[in-house]
């Protein structure tokens, strides 16, 4: 059981890491759409234009690095998730990995600089540790 406390644990910084990375990563993208945007047509587009343009974005989306890259790692970090599901009880497995994910989010998301409320992040996170120590024991 200690040994699934740690993968579930380790699942959950995981998880907080790529979040904020995919944030700046879809942040990033979202400037270069912007920059490289042509000026708007004169009549609207119909559906399947915006279909397609929708699509597209997507599609160049996952192709950009900044966010694909953390995108593949949480989607890895999921499949270790199901695994652990496994052989833990769902009512020990989703508030440990949860809290953690939420705090490795604030963190992260700190040391790439947003702006954060840092007294609510770290109170936050304490609260959460706790609250992580009180589940397992």
């Amino acid at each position: 059981m200690i040994g699934d406390v740690e993968k579930m644990v380790a699942v959950g910084i995981v998880w907080g890491a790529t979040n904020a990375t995919m944030r700046r990563g879809a942040l990033l993208w979202d400037q270069s759409l912007k920059s490289s945007s042509p000026s708007k047509p004169l009549c609207p587009p119909k559906l399947h234009q915006r279909f397609l343009a929708s699509l597209k974005n997507w599609l160049s989306l996952l192709l950009f690095w900044q966010y694909s890259l953390p995108f593949l790692l949480n989607l890895s970090a999921s499949a270790t998730f199901f695994a652990i599901l496994s052989d833990s009880p769902i009512s020990l497995a989703v508030p440990v990995t949860n809290a953690t994910t939420f705090a490795a989010t604030a963190v992260f998301g700190i040391l790439l600089g947003e702006e954060t409320r840092l007294g609510f992040a770290l109170l936050g996170t304490a609260c959460i540790i706790i609250g992580v120590w009180l589940c397992i024991a």
